[in-house]
């Protein structure tokens, strides 16, 4: 009889809500090199979210100098790990600076789009620059994979999250590549209206 009345109680009480869950995929930016890990932008998005009380737990999957093709060799692992809600995919950097293929650069994040898809998750693609040493041919040619991927696959994109930072030396670290924990909110700043809408 106890049992009974348990089983009534149970079925009864609404489940807790479970959080929902974004990945971060990307490279030193989002992996907060040459800063204290906390004050990169990732955690300062962890932490805006606990301020507006939003169920979702954040996991930062970057690591300094990865490729494109490194996120596709390790997405599948990652979205097996987390089964995210959304994806936000930050690579192409390192292609660029190591003058690698655009158009390679383009099929990588393409194809990590389709897996997160595939995986249920909606998918933010962040968009970068490089520095003009590299010509403006190649130069045109890299960032304008961002806007393509974004059209042919629907996909939301920030065009370069480093627009409020990367020209002011005062955001920059030494090396001129990488921001500094002051530039940081700048970035988190730059993603959160365009992961918004994919929240609800």
């Amino acid at each position: 009889m106890y049992s009974l009345v348990l089983a009534v109680v149970l079925s009864l009480t609404p489940l807790a809500a479970v959080a929902k869950a974004i990945v971060v995929l990307g490279d030193s930016i989002s992996a907060g090199y040459g800063i204290d890990v906390n004050a990169g932008w990732v955690n300062l998005l962890r932490e805006k979210f606990k301020q507006q009380h939003l169920d979702y737990v954040i996991s930062n999957e970057s690591i300094s100098g990865d490729t494109s093709a490194g996120g596709l060799a390790r997405i599948d692992q990652v979205l097996a790990k987390h089964k995210p809600d959304i994806v936000l995919l930050e690579l192409g950097g390192n292609d660029g600076l190591r003058g690698l293929s655009p158009q390679e650069m383009k099929s990588n994040l393409s194809e990590m789009v389709r897996r997160s898809r595939q995986a249920g998750a909606k998918v933010l693609l962040l968009g970068m620059k490089i520095p003009p040493n590299y010509g403006r041919r190649y130069i045109d040619m890299f960032y304008n994979i961002y806007p393509q991927v974004s059209a042919e696959l629907k996909v939301p994109l920030v065009p370069f999250i480093l627009e409020e930072v990367a020209l002011k030396p005062e955001l920059m670290q030494a090396d001129g590549l990488h921001p500094n924990a002051l530039g940081q909110p700048l970035i988190m700043e730059k993603v959160w209206p365009h992961l918004q809408p994919l929240l609800k």
